[in-house]
């Protein structure tokens, strides 16, 4: 592949809701590019930008892949996202990488919520996007439906440039509307056709004229002197207001038959942004660039996505990599293919590219020259919101399993492994069922190692209620010096986390320098409660008095004392098993909330107040009790479509429910029997 100029790169991102269409687009257009040679299917599994097995197995993209091809005088980046809101990871890597993207619709479903969370992403980035209305060559298709739900949601912005025209409600052809030519398609050839005026598109003609004349006071006013636009005032005003974010543009066609989409590219080569309208592209011979994706591979190592926002990289050079300071040896750089790759001279400004073992840089990270340090925007990620316990189904296996998750991470920063200290589990986490289904799959594909998924334990505490005193007596003969302990102990609650130790003994009845025993000895006994095992909080521990021996004392019999103190009193003193509970905040459509509190309320939380937040949405915010929260994610995106978002902490503990609490502790039992 040739070097283009900067003016000549079209970096799009692909995005839109699972089925839309997105990697069938992506494969019409490499058809056009000469980068495939038949059109493969979804179904089948045989999409070129679906190259990882999982995505071949599962028929479905899963993660972000990057094809670049050459069509008319342009090269374009081909980005193309996941839909799956499991994979959300690939839309915001994707956008990160883009200069502008293309959001695809079906014409049999319209504007939804993947559509919608891809939209408001390139809004809140500030990158300029389109809408491709698709499928139009299926039944039930339905174009007018679809683009008048995108101008009910978006108003004037919405503006259509490539439309499909119909006769006797057949899908005949498609018009661009800046050219004001109509084409109909034959064994996948375009054929110029009359513009058929009377097939009901006048009205589009209206509204893209509309918006161009808004983007300029000489075009507003040669537009109510009712004079036409030519095709070059009318890319103008398009590209105006496009870079601005005030003119949404609207494509259309038929993916799988490969239709309208040789339009669509050609419009988008004339007014979507190319590489140097990005507002990070810089002229200048300092390198800077940022890397939007890593793949891990344990037989082809690493290898980093990047795109060049000035300077180039070439083989050979050094760079730093800003995060850590180090420098970085680049090896030799690639174009990407899908799963495959082209090598490179070097990658220059406002393109993209991939080199293999860069060491420790990961996704985010900035690379630039020694002599101009700069750090670069980063990705940001959405967190993990579903929690499982990691177990090694073959013994010996959980290095193995630490290693190949650890590498992964590498790939996806929305998964996290990590060790719960308090219950002794491994934690992964990930964006929900399906994904962590999908790391589990492949970790044993690719690393030989197996795990199985439990739903985490919860680590609970316990406390008591009450106030008792007992005594604490340890005495033992064996020959020789004996072991001889004694001591007296008021337990109590308090209002505190750790254990509060204080001595009240009067007249030497334990001398002093046996305190720290006593001490030490309920400190290493409070680690496990008298009812299932947890830890103990909030309890206040007095020493009042005891007795000693002048030769069979020592600090270790004065431990055990306590430690006999403690398992005698703290079942008197009315234990109890405490819950921990987060404070949940979760943002719903208006018209689910009612839904979104009532799936609260199942799981015991208690709803603190409900804040307006624009745009139809709400904020719910409740104290919940966390045990109960782990399939929460899942519960939200079904009763949402996955619309919701949450944030949950830790805020404190509570006493259990009796109830609940004991089938906790009969649970405990079962488990050191």
């Amino acid at each position: 592949m040739k070097q283009y100029t900067p003016e000549k790169i079209r970096n799009i991102a692909l995005l839109g809701h699972a089925g839309s269409g997105k990697s069938t687009f992506a494969e019409a257009a490499l058809l056009l590019g000469g980068m495939v040679e038949r059109m493969g299917k979804s179904v089948d599994g045989t999409l070129f930008m679906d190259s990882d097995a999982e995505e071949r197995k599962r028929k479905v993209s899963l993660f972000t892949s990057v094809c670049a091809m050459e069509y008319g005088d342009c090269k374009y980046n081909l980005i193309d996202a996941p839909g799956l809101f499991d994979f959300a990871a690939g839309m915001h890597e994707a956008v990160r990488a883009a200069d502008s993207a293309v959001i695809v619709l079906s014409s049999k479903s319209g504007l939804n919520v993947g559509a919608q969370k891809a939209h408001d992403l390139c809004v809140k980035k500030g990158l300029p996007h389109a809408f491709f209305i698709g499928k139009l060559d299926s039944a039930h298709a339905a174009y007018n439906k679809v683009l008048n739900s995108l101008t009910g949601a978006f108003g004037a912005q919405i503006c259509p440039v490539i439309a499909p025209f119909y006769e006797a409600d057949k899908l005949k052809g498609y018009v661009d509307l800046v050219a004001g030519k109509a084409y109909t398609y034959t064994d996948g050839k375009r054929n110029e056709v009359p513009l058929p005026l009377d097939s009901g598109i006048g009205g589009l003609f209206d509204l893209l004229n509309e918006a161009v004349a808004s983007q300029d006071e000489a075009l507003m006013e040669k537009y109510f002197g009712g004079e036409a636009f030519t095709p070059e005032e009318i890319i103008c005003g398009l590209k105006t207001g496009i870079l601005s974010g005030e003119i949404i543009p609207v494509f259309a066609g038929a993916q799988q038959i490969c239709e309208g989409i040789d339009l669509t590219l050609d419009m988008i080569a004339r007014v979507m942004p190319s590489a140097i309208d990005s507002p990070e592209y810089k002229e200048s011979n300092d390198t800077a660039a940022i890397v939007f994706r890593t793949v891990a591979d344990p037989f082809v190592g690493k290898l980093s996505m990047f795109k060049v926002v000035s300077g180039a990289i070439g083989a050979s050079a050094s760079l730093v990599n800003s995060r850590t300071g180090e420098e970085v040896r680049v090896g030799k750089p690639v174009y990407l293919r899908g799963g495959k790759q082209e090598d490179a001279d070097k990658i220059v400004a406002g393109d993209i590219g991939a080199v293999a073992k860069l060491g420790d840089v990961r996704t985010g990270d900035t690379l630039c020259s020694a002599s101009a340090k700069v750090t670069l925007e980063g990705i940001d990620y959405p967190n993990p919101c579903l929690s499982m316990a990691v177990y090694a189904v073959k013994k010996g296996d959980e290095e193995k399993i630490a290693s190949g998750l650890i590498r992964m991470i590498e790939e996806d920063p929305t998964v996290s492994f990590t060790l719960n200290e308090e219950t002794g589990e491994q934690i992964l986490s990930g964006m929900g069922e399906s994904h962590l289904d999908v790391i589990a799959s492949r970790l044993k594909t690719k690393f030989a190692a197996e795990m199985r998924l439990e739903v985490p334990r919860v680590a609970y505490r316990e406390a008591i209620k009450g106030k008792v005193k007992v005594q604490g007596r340890h005495k033992k003969q064996s020959g020789g010096h004996g072991q001889f302990g004694d001591v007296w102990i008021e337990f109590e609650p308090y209002d505190g986390i750790d254990l509060l130790f204080e001595e009240k003994v009067f007249g030497g009845a334990v001398p002093k320098n046996y305190f720290p025993a006593v001490e030490k000895g309920l400190r290493d006994s409070a680690v496990k409660g008298v009812l299932a095992g947890y830890p103990v909080v909030g309890l206040k521990a007095t020493l009042v008095d005891g007795s000693y021996h002048p030769v069979d004392s020592s600090e270790m019999a004065f431990k055990t004392a306590a430690a006999i103190a403690y398992k005698t009193g703290l079942p008197q003193a009315k234990p109890v098993l405490l819950e921990p509970i987060g404070t949940l905040n979760v943002i719903v459509p208006d018209d689910l909330m009612g839904d979104a509190i009532g799936d609260i309320n199942k799981r015991r939380g208690r709803v603190l107040g409900m804040n307006p937040q624009g745009n139809k949405l709400t904020e719910v915010v409740a104290e919940v009790p966390m045990g109960e929260m782990h399939d929460f994610s899942t519960a939200m995106r079904s009763i949402t479509q996955g619309r919701a978002e949450f944030t949950l902490a830790f805020e404190r503990y509570e006493e259990m429910p009796s109830q609940l609490a004991q089938k906790v502790i009969d649970t405990a039992k079962i488990d050191e029997e």
